[in-house]
């Protein structure tokens, strides 16, 4: 989980230096995140079908290849259109990570344990946004930021090694008939309850936030807040640092039996705390304003995931979790290409972050109302737990 993400938590740390360098708007940077997301929307219904058919080690091999290879390509990135293609090649490589390890944890895990486990694996993404925001920036100042993609490019190598050791023997999982339960339903007949649609609504929604802030945080810190590089690094790396701890603390939640829904609901309540924070920061000049929307960004909509995977696999058979894995991520990494491509033209248009954080506000607000439905349509059906 936490390779997959090397390229463009790489680009964000050392994004002063390379908007500077090409000589690209703030508009254009947010692009590159957006091209990393759109790919990866647009691959991951098919991906997460392909995860329910080939192997866990064959799956592995994508990500960590396909990371390597995106890193590679960008560290050779003297031209715009380069990066861009190093964007759209890491977007696959990140559209699988999600099915592939729920997929792991569905074939190794006993139940009552998952949702701990999905933390655990979940906070992969915010260890490497901690191991990006601390090492990045220095390794840019010393040799650029380029030096920095090849040192994320050697990173993916090694674990690619990792890879292609044997994984153990994948157990049988339910037939492609049987739901969570044991009993009929909409997907025994071919569909998905409407749960995991707005699932993968509040994932689109959280997402936008999500990466919106993750992508321009560092760029707001030095711009707005006077912080040098190397500290706009380690503002992005305290989020991580929350953030994996966070989504561990999430998963042990659901596995005690909370439901689903009223996580989220705290979840998009927290994240807009947060948010007003950021956007109190850069009106007032307030770095502690600043530290203190970074902690709440880390507790709350980084752990979003967590639930919506977890909740995932309640709903819906273990021979299917790949295709609605796939699913949610589709939400979810629409969110992740929507949200830094409005803010870059917002901040193009405005010259400002605020209106930006007003937006990453807005999406929140309406997480909170999408889980408070979620909860609804749960006690009507009794599906969603």
């Amino acid at each position: 989980m936490g390779v997959g993400p090397l390229l463009y938590y790489g680009l964000s740390a050392t994004s002063p230096l390379v908007i500077a360098d090409l000589g690209i708007s703030q508009g254009q940077f947010g692009l590159l995140a957006t091209a990393v997301f759109a790919s990866a929307a647009v691959s991951s219904i098919w991906l997460g079908k392909l995860s329910d058919r080939i192997s866990s080690r064959a799956q592995l091999i994508l990500i960590f290849a396909g990371t390597a290879a995106a890193l590679v390509v960008a560290a050779f990135g003297r031209h715009y259109a380069v990066l861009l293609l190093a964007a759209l090649i890491a977007g696959p490589a990140q559209a699988i990570s999600n099915p592939t390890t729920t997929r792991i944890i569905i074939h190794h895990v006993a139940p009552p344990k998952r949702p701990g486990w999905v933390g655990i694996k979940q906070s992969g993404v915010q260890g490497s946004q901690l191991f990006v925001g601390l090492v990045f920036p220095a390794a840019a100042l010393l040799a650029g930021w380029q030096g920095a993609m090849v040192l994320g490019a050697a990173v993916a190598v090694v674990l690619l090694g990792y890879g292609l050791r044997p994984l153990p023997a994948e157990k049988p999982v339910p037939a492609r008939g049987s739901t969570a339960a044991g009993t009929g339903g909409p997907e025994a007949a071919g569909r998905f309850p409407a749960s995991i649609w707005l699932f993968a609504g509040y994932a689109l929604l959280a997402g936008l936030g999500t990466q919106a802030t993750n992508v321009y945080l560092p760029l707001f810190a030095v711009r707005e807040l006077d912080f040098p590089l190397v500290l706009g690094g380690v503002a992005a790396g305290v989020s991580g640092v929350v953030g994996v701890s966070s989504r561990i603390l999430w998963g042990r939640r659901m596995a005690t039996g909370v439901r689903a829904p009223t996580l989220l609901a705290l979840m998009g309540a927290g994240a807009l705390v947060g948010a007003l924070a950021l956007l109190a920061a850069g009106e007032l000049g307030v770095p502690a304003l600043l530290w203190a929307g970074v902690v709440l960004h880390g507790a709350t909509v980084l752990g979003a995931t967590v639930v919506t995977m977890a909740g995932v696999m309640r709903v819906v058979a273990g021979g299917r979790v790949g295709a609605v894995s796939g699913i949610v991520a589709m939400g979810m990494f629409a969110g992740f290409a929507a949200g830094p491509l409005a803010m870059g033209l917002l901040l193009d248009g405005t010259a400002s972050f605020r209106t930006g954080w007003l937006l990453v506000g807005a999406g929140y607000l309406l997480c909170i109302l999408l889980a408070l439905v979620l909860r609804s349509y749960g006690n009507r059906s009794g599906v969603v737990r």
